[in-house]
């Protein structure tokens, strides 16, 4: 059969509409009336971006510090001066409570108590301790907001990484940039509203990084995060094909939108106008990312700043220092991955190196945030996905330490949180949470009401059911806001 006869044959939506009876056609004039009636998303405003809680926001832009393998809290921010008297003796049955631990530690005969080999000492006006392993955070402390009382459900890396970024252990669901992007969309047009930056790991046993952690899952896929590369074009296919140029490429895209608006007027499918906008950011990216990763124009004060090592690209003071460069031009979250904090052996070796690759450029992304008048309305994150056990996996002379979701500390810097305290604490053990428990739905609550979105009524509707990124649960922490 001609093709040009079978496709007049196929029956579209406008037809089949046309065919039907009045009850359906009832039904399709009020979805052309309110649109907005039958959709999966959120009522809109003119410019395409959700209809939210209008109240006002504290901060305008997150930056996302998410330190793979979760480090231990107890060599960096959590000071435990009673572990000293407890060194190599074994975790009280009645602190661990019949807890589950993991398959690499479960069978160990005893779980002797290690004192972290780090000294701690009281910085800033508010004397906030800090390991010696961060001495540039240090510099920060009166900046810094140390919540001590993290916990969550998940015991291994990929559920618990997959909780932090989605809200849901299983993977699928919209990351939190995405989140983001749908229900607050860009204040630059030429870049995207979620960008991410994946920082060199140094260390042999980091767990792997998965593009679906800051993947849009249901939700539009205009809305998934986009990979900023360190070695070669910043994103690829960023230059046109050899004998393109500018205007042929403009006419090209033309074209091609025309084409998509006939077909999504003939099927209906709101992926085709992602599509089409997707062209179109990734034409006006092709000037605006070479200007973003450009550094040449930084003095040589950056430099000093964040250290030489942020002139090699891909290492994390480099991210740091684009991450500020992002925030400048106002990408609305910016996600940092720095993997190697998964220490089960030899932590007192390894906890040192990965201290320093990331202890400067986290400072002074901070401290030039705030000179730049940006630390205000830019709320910066930094924490792993759980924390570590008190007690020692294998032999104390070379101790590692087990995953512990019970406990664990993060800590934010700006965007209307307060600065220079800590919030909840931890018992004796650093085993339990004492006072003030914060869960991750708490945590992502809490960083979409300094955005101005109130996390119940950011939600999408997919097969039937209204979604969010804090599921049913979640409840701002208050206390630590300014």
């Amino acid at each position: 059969m001609d093709p040009r006869s079978e496709s007049q044959l196929i029956e579209n939506r406008r037809q089949f509409f046309g065919r039907s009876t009045t009850g359906i056609g009832s039904l399709a004039l009020a979805s052309l009336l309110n649109p907005q009636l039958l959709s999966g998303a959120a009522p809109s405003m003119p410019n395409g971006i959700p209809r939210l809680p209008a109240f006002a926001a504290k901060a305008k832009r997150v930056i996302y510090l998410l330190q793979s393998g979760a480090p231990s809290q107890m060599e960096l921010f959590d000071y435990k001066p009673t572990l000293k008297a407890l060194h190599g003796k074994p975790l009280p049955e009645s602190v661990r409570e019949g807890q589950r631990l993991t398959g690499m530690t479960a069978r160990q005969k005893t779980f002797p108590i290690v004192n972290p080999p780090f000294a701690f000492k009281q910085h800033g006006k508010s004397g906030t301790w800090i390991s010696d392993l961060l001495p540039h955070l240090s510099k920060v402390a009166d900046d810094l907001c140390i919540v001590k009382s993290m916990h969550t459900e998940a015991i291994n890396h990929d559920p618990a990484i997959t909780f932090f970024q989605t809200g849901n252990q299983q993977p699928g669901r919209p990351s939190i940039g995405s989140w983001f992007s749908y229900g607050l969309g860009s204040e630059n047009e030429d870049l995207p509203a979620f960008v991410v930056l994946l920082s060199k790991n140094s260390f042999y046993q980091a767990q792997p990084i998965y593009s679906r952690l800051w993947g849009s899952g249901f939700l539009p896929s205009n809305h998934q995060g986009v990979k900023l590369r360190s070695q070669g074009d910043p994103v690829m296919y960023l230059n046109d094909p050899a004998g393109n140029d500018p205007i042929g490429r403009r006419k090209s895209l033309d074209a091609l939108a025309e084409l998509n608006r006939i077909r999504e007027k003939e099927i209906g499918d709101p992926e085709i106008r992602t599509r089409i906008a997707a062209y179109e950011m990734a034409y006006r990216m092709q000037t605006s990312v070479p200007e973003l990763a450009d550094l040449s124009t930084e003095p040589e004060s950056t430099f000093k700043l964040y250290g030489e090592e942020a002139k090699i690209p891909g290492t994390h003071a480099a991210n740091c220092l684009m991450a500020r460069r992002l925030a400048e031009r106002n990408v609305r979250f910016i996600q940092v991955f720095h993997r190697g904090w998964d220490h089960h052996s030899n932590l007192a070796k390894h906890i040192p190196v990965l201290s320093k690759e990331t202890d400067q450029g986290t400072a002074a992304l901070i401290t030039d945030l705030k000179q730049r008048g940006l630390l205000d309305d830019t709320l910066v994150i930094w924490g792993g996905e759980f924390g570590r056990t008190v007690y020692s996996q294998g032999g104390i002379g070379n101790y590692g330490r087990d995953h512990h979701p019970r406990c664990f500390s993060v800590f934010f810097a700006g965007g209307g949180v307060k600065g220079g305290m800590s919030y909840g604490s931890t018992d004796d053990f650093c085993y339990n949470i004492a006072e003030n428990p914060v869960h991750v739905h708490d945590f992502h609550a809490t960083i979409l009401h300094q955005m101005g979105v109130n996390h119940e009524k950011l939600t999408y509707r997919f097969q039937g059911r209204d979604y969010r990124l804090t599921d049913v649960h979640g409840n701002v922490v208050k206390g630590i806001l300014a």
